[in-house]
């Protein structure tokens, strides 16, 4: 059975990662189309956040035009212990495990193993026959209609499936929480058959919907290659890119390395979360790995990564993803019909790619987060971030746990490597 840490855990990459509440800005000053690492902007920035109560510690490194432009870390990786944020801090990630996973799918795009637009019942056969909820009759008993395609590839990569992640009200989420697909006594293989077999949340690619569609994607890598996952990742993307230490299953030894977890109460603090829920996905013996989320990494690891999408698929003469594949990952994917977003639109102008969200148009307000059209990102259950800037030929990785998720984290972090009056380069 699974125990009340594990559903705890399950629970928290189900939370919606909307942007929360900002603050109100001052007047901007006028507009700016460059970008000029300023060190002593981001350190004030991320000692704020620690002043201020939003983070016990932050952890941040800026990379542009070909070499380290910041590094910095403020408050601590474990309060209680007065241990810092240090480059060989371990921090669980969450959902900036997705892009990495829709990295090892690309891989097997490229070599011809599947198409986009394939039906992912071509090679997950529980998917076929899928219904989506439609409603409720007079009496309250759900309706189920045929969908009018079949779920692709690309549905899974963009959110457009009609799969849940079982935490909002709909009676799909009700199943799908039932169901427990992402138990983590199940691997991907019981995954994907219990999740193929529920119904949907709505007919494919009629809506844009956070949900599981990554672990199913983590299924398709096994199903596709022949290969463990986890196997799979380690030996296509971490080892070639030198990422020494990201991975799921993590040696009990390495857990004195591992950041703390920290929840806000009803009063608002920063209260340290137990051991067994720091551990999280990495530090208990299961069989899920899922693709959605369990990775942890130290924050060089997981800018190596980032840098190699910088680098349009390639770092240090190691080709993991061609430069066209990159782009189709961070190019926008949303029909325009695709109006129902949920939470998306609050992570600012942007539309959503392959496993990524993406920048359509500059920040409207000082509100929004600051950024260039063309990003690419994402970000994780406790509030950890990246981001590609090709434009400014630039990537950030911003570590943190704190819980929820807190999008003025991300704001301010985004504020001071841009500056306030930053609205992205001439022509946008």
């Amino acid at each position: 059975m699974p125990t009340p840490v594990r559903l705890a855990l399950a629970a928290a990459l189900m939370l919606p990662l909307a942007a929360a509440p900002l603050p109100a800005l001052a007047q901007q000053a006028k507009p700016v189309d460059s970008v000029k690492i300023d060190k002593k902007r981001i350190d004030a920035a991320l000692a704020a956040m620690v002043a201020d109560g939003r983070a016990a510690g932050v952890e941040a490194v800026v990379w542009q035009d070909g070499r380290e432009r910041y590094y910095g870390s403020a408050g601590f990786a474990d309060r209680e212990a007065k241990r810092p944020f240090a480059r060989d801090t371990l921090v669980q990630i969450f959902s900036m495990t997705k892009p990495v996973t829709g990295t090892a799918l690309m891989q097997l795009w490229e070599q011809g193993k599947f198409g986009l637009d394939d039906p992912v019942e071509r090679y997950l056969p529980e998917f076929a026959n899928a219904r989506y909820v439609a409603g409720k009759d007079a009496n309250g008993v759900p309706l189920y209609k045929p969908v009018s395609r079949p779920v692709t590839i690309r549905d899974l990569m963009r959110h457009s499936a009609g799969l849940s992640y079982g935490g909002g009200d709909s009676y799909a989420d009700t199943l799908f929480a039932a169901a427990k697909p992402l138990d983590l006594d199940n691997d991907l293989a019981a995954a994907g058959k219990i999740i193929g077999g529920l119904p949907l949340a709505y007919d494919p690619g009629t809506q844009w919907r956070y949900s599981a569609a990554v672990d199913v994607q983590a299924r398709l890598v096994e199903v596709l290659s022949g290969e463990k996952f986890s196997d799979y990742v380690r030996k296509h993307i971490f080892d070639p890119l030198g990422m020494k230490e990201a991975g799921w299953a993590q040696p009990a030894d390495k857990f004195a390395r591992l950041a703390t977890g920290y929840a806000k109460g009803p009063d608002g603090k920063l209260a340290r979360m137990g051991d067994e829920q720091i551990k999280g996905l990495s530090f208990a013996g299961h069989r899920m790995t899922m693709g959605g989320a369990g990775i942890v990494a130290p924050i060089d690891d997981y800018l190596r990564f980032a840098r190699m999408l910088l680098g349009q698929g390639s770092l240090d003469g190691v080709r993991i993803l061609r430069p066209s594949t990159v782009r189709l990952m961070s190019t926008d994917q949303l029909d325009p019909r695709v109006t129902e977003r949920l939470w998306l639109p609050g992570k600012g102008s942007v539309g959503f790619g392959l496993d990524f969200a993406v920048r359509v148009s500059p920040p409207k307000d000082a509100k929004e987060n600051r950024g260039a059209v063309g990003e690419f990102f994402w970000d994780g259950a406790w509030s950890t971030l990246f981001w590609i800037d090709p434009a400014n030929k630039l990537t950030a990785v911003f570590f943190v746990q704190t819980a929820p998720f807190d999008g003025t984290l991300h704001h301010d972090f985004r504020e001071a490597v841009y500056g306030k009056e930053y609205v992205g380069p001439a022509g946008d």
